[in-house]
């Protein structure tokens, strides 16, 4: 009975230390989501839970209603920014996300405070998300993330927030942008308003190649990626890149899957040069594409 009374008071206690950095966020219709007073006079929240704009308005932990302005969005790691000017008390105590183990105790919080309570069930190396966001450690935990949580903090047993709880990167997972991707998000979107991230304007699917084509072009490997979709006025569309070529390497390194694409390009600067090798109609060519800025969508 003492342990099980000693764990619920060291769970109580890390909810009241978070709980004075997490706020409501209103900025979609009906229901609030929640967000993260990061640091003096920002808050961070989850992307998809924003659904305008303008007339954006946070809810403080003492109850008051404040306007907010969108500093920017990233929604590839499903982050977005406010700026806010009368937001009382400090921001959240930030904790080190690669701490935490497999079956260590974390909550989730959200504004009211609301809390869920669960273990980690899963951490991992780096990974990237369908949209091409770099996240610094996959965190999966085993707890529910119930309406209106999305943009909340991920909470370790000190009380201290290690990421950001999000089910808007994958279908009917809940995951935790880990509080050091979050932190280099925030820096860049406080100071440009985005973050910029290189693509090639192409759909990409991975196909098996014979021995005929492989001898063809000596930079291939045993697959290639043919080309399924052109984005129209896309970088790859203006180097010349056209529907049905197969793409068999990057600046001379093989690729057999999109995840070796986006190796390639996510990490070069937009605008910089990639030699892409590709196969049409059986005889081997190489085109230059610079690679372009991928715009940020329109809600």
């Amino acid at each position: 009975m003492e342990t099980l009374l000693s764990l619920s008071n060291d769970l109580a206690a890390a909810v009241e230390r978070a709980a004075g950095a997490v706020v409501a966020v209103h900025a979609r219709p009906r229901l609030a989501s929640t967000g993260v007073h990061w640091r003096p006079g920002v808050v961070v929240t989850a992307d998809h839970t924003v659904r305008s704009d303008d007339d954006l308005r946070v809810t403080r932990p003492d109850g008051r209603t404040v306007p907010a302005t969108l500093a920017g969005r990233d929604p590839a790691t499903d982050l977005a920014v406010f700026r806010v000017a009368d937001l009382a008390g400090p921001p959240a105590p930030l904790g080190d996300p690669a701490r935490l183990r497999v079956g260590h105790v974390v909550l989730a919080l959200g504004h009211g405070p609301r809390a869920s309570w669960g273990v980690v069930s899963t951490v991992g190396e780096a990974w990237r998300t369908w949209r091409g966001g770099e996240i610094d450690r996959l965190i999966r935990p085993d707890l529910t993330l119930y309406p209106g949580f999305s943009g909340g903090p991920l909470v370790d047993a000190r009380g201290d927030v290690v990421g950001i709880v999000t089910s808007g990167l994958a279908r009917q997972l809940e995951l935790a942008v880990p509080a050091t991707t979050v932190e280099r998000v925030v820096e860049a979107l406080l100071a440009t308003g985005r973050v910029a991230r290189g693509y090639l304007g192409v759909g990409l699917q991975p196909v098996s190649l014979p021995e005929t084509l492989r001898r063809a072009a000596p930079a291939a490997g045993e697959g290639g990626l043919v080309v399924v979709n052109v984005e129209p006025d896309g970088p790859a569309a203006r180097a010349g890149i056209l529907l049905g070529d197969v793409v068999v390497a990057l600046d001379g390194r093989p690729v057999g899957d999109t995840d070796a694409v986006q190796a390639v390009v996510v990490g070069r600067p937009v605008g910089s040069a990639v030699t892409v090798a590709l196969i049409r109609a059986g005889a081997p060519v190489q085109l230059s594409v610079a690679i372009g800025e991928r715009p940020v969508r329109s809600r």
